[in-house]
């Protein structure tokens, strides 16, 4: 650690710092519904991550400070070509993103010809730009609807999506292997204790999550489908099975309801919690915006190849373009 890094402010002046560099560099804070309460808090918006990315690039901002982890980051400087992109932990990055390196991708889109690739947004740039369409867990849905059932479909990284897609809507798309280490962690034994502990209580659930959770769940949905669930759902109590700490939206906007995070393996590991997200802190987020550095680059070819796969994305889950104007692979 150089000296310079130990003159990190703490407390509250750490908070007035960011401030102050967030007015200087004139940068926008995305943060992760997944990062810790305080880096919420200090956000200019907290949000899933493509519809963060959305909306940094419809401000004014000169620096973005995305509090997330790499796959999202890239994906705003996707759509942000023109702005800095910084990544306050380069490190934070993504079991799913990890499960799919582009060659094997890429080898795999090649050795299924007649296939399409519809590609969760939770990938590498180069995957995206491999890919035909990107899905969210928000859009996934649409989307798939919207695509011929004689259409041969590879999906990935998430099998867990994908598989739940499949059986949803009968459809047998060809699954990549990946799994979200914090979502595969949820326990289907210790989920059922918690239900008997509280009768009657829905159980809200992340489509990652593996099939033995999905079944029990009352609402699935992605991250802000299910906080848009939390505030309307008729009851008092609440199981969550997603990252816990989008709990803390839940019980901002609801100070009067419980919420409860499902457990995992132990009953009460922090499992769940994900590792990535956490390697994210406030004083990597003052440095970040300090020395706007890690910062993210893309090289323009790829960034292009990518933003077509977004393209189409955003194109078809606003019900702009159909399939037609794909083609097929």
């Amino acid at each position: 650690m150089t000296a310079h890094d130990t003159m990190i402010p703490t407390g509250t002046e750490l908070r007035a710092e960011i401030d102050r560099l967030r007015k200087e560099r004139n940068a926008v804070i995305l943060a992760h519904y997944y990062q810790k309460p305080e880096i919420q808090d200090i956000a200019d918006y907290v949000g899933d991550s493509l519809q963060l990315s959305q909306l940094a690039a419809e401000t004014d901002a000169d620096v973005i400070a995305f509090c997330g982890v790499k796959f999202m980051a890239d994906t705003a400087k996707i759509l942000s070509p023109e702005k800095i992109v910084v990544l306050p932990d380069m490190d934070a990055g993504c079991s799913l993103e990890d499960s799919c390196p582009p060659d094997k991708f890429k080898a795999f889109r090649e050795a299924h010809p007649d296939h399409i690739a519809l590609t969760y947004i939770n990938c590498s740039t180069e995957v995206k730009a491999l890919s035909d369409v990107i899905v969210t867990s928000s859009s996934a849905e649409t989307i798939l609807q919207q695509i011929p059932a004689d259409q041969k479909i590879i999906f990935g990284p998430d099998r867990h999506l994908g598989g739940y897609l499949n059986r949803k809507f009968n459809r047998d798309m060809l699954l990549w292997p990946g799994v979200c280490i914090v979502h595969e962690a949820f326990s289907e034994s210790e989920l059922l204790k918690l239900m008997a502990q509280h009768p009657g209580a829905p159980v809200a659930a992340h489509p990652e999550c593996p099939p033995h959770v999905v079944e029990h769940a009352d609402y699935v949905g992605s991250t802000s489908g299910i906080l848009q669930f939390a505030k309307t759902f008729p009851g008092n109590t609440l199981i969550v099975a997603t990252e816990p700490h989008i709990i803390h939206q839940m019980e901002k906007a609801l100070p009067e309801k419980t919420f409860i995070g499902a457990p995992g393996a132990d009953g009460n590991c922090n499992c769940n919690i994900c590792p990535y997200m956490a390697l994210n802190t406030m004083e990597k987020l003052y440095t970040a915006l300090r020395d706007l550095e890690p910062r993210i680059e893309i090289e323009e070819g790829l960034r292009i190849a990518a933003k077509k796969s977004l393209d189409a994305m955003l194109e078809m889950a606003s019900g702009t373009v159909g399939m037609g104007d794909l083609g097929r692979a």
